[in-house]
């Protein structure tokens, strides 16, 4: 290892990655309804670790408000995130619907929870613009 290094716990490895991959992700209950109390948001956590966990992933925050959850994501660089979010949409809207069924009945209906669409932005580390510098100023051979 460099001497330069320093140990990050953000940075992982694989057998031929080093990595550092977080996204904030938003998903909106579809109709905006509102299903979202603290016990269902609580639960909705629980479900949401579970599933990162099994793709390899970690669910570093998590929070909500009625209508809408808030994840926080670092996840290795072997997963499609479109998957991972059909996944983590998947799971909790049926374990959620299952286990909060009479509740859930008021706000949503049909066979929907989740608005189809989702925010996704890649976030953590230096900004683009110091990115852009640092590649931009390598010492390309003459």
């Amino acid at each position: 290892m460099s001497p330069r290094w320093e140990p990050d716990p953000d940075i992982r490895r694989g057998r031929s990655v080093v990595y550092t991959l977080h996204a904030h992700l938003v998903f909106t209950a579809k109709y905006r309804g509102g299903p979202f109390t603290d016990e269902i948001l609580r639960r909705c956590e629980e479900i949401m670790r579970g599933v990162c966990g099994d793709f390899g992933a970690e669910l570093r925050e998590f929070n909500g408000e009625t209508d809408h959850v808030h994840l926080l994501v670092h996840y290795p660089p072997k997963i499609a995130l479109s998957r991972l979010v059909g996944s983590l949409k998947g799971v909790s809207a049926r374990k959620l619907r299952q286990e909060f069924p009479s509740h859930i009945r008021k706000y949503l209906w049909g066979d929907h929870f989740w608005s189809p669409s989702y925010f996704a932005a890649s976030c953590g580390g230096a900004p683009l613009s110091v990115i852009a510098e640092y590649i931009e100023n390598q010492k390309r051979p003459d």
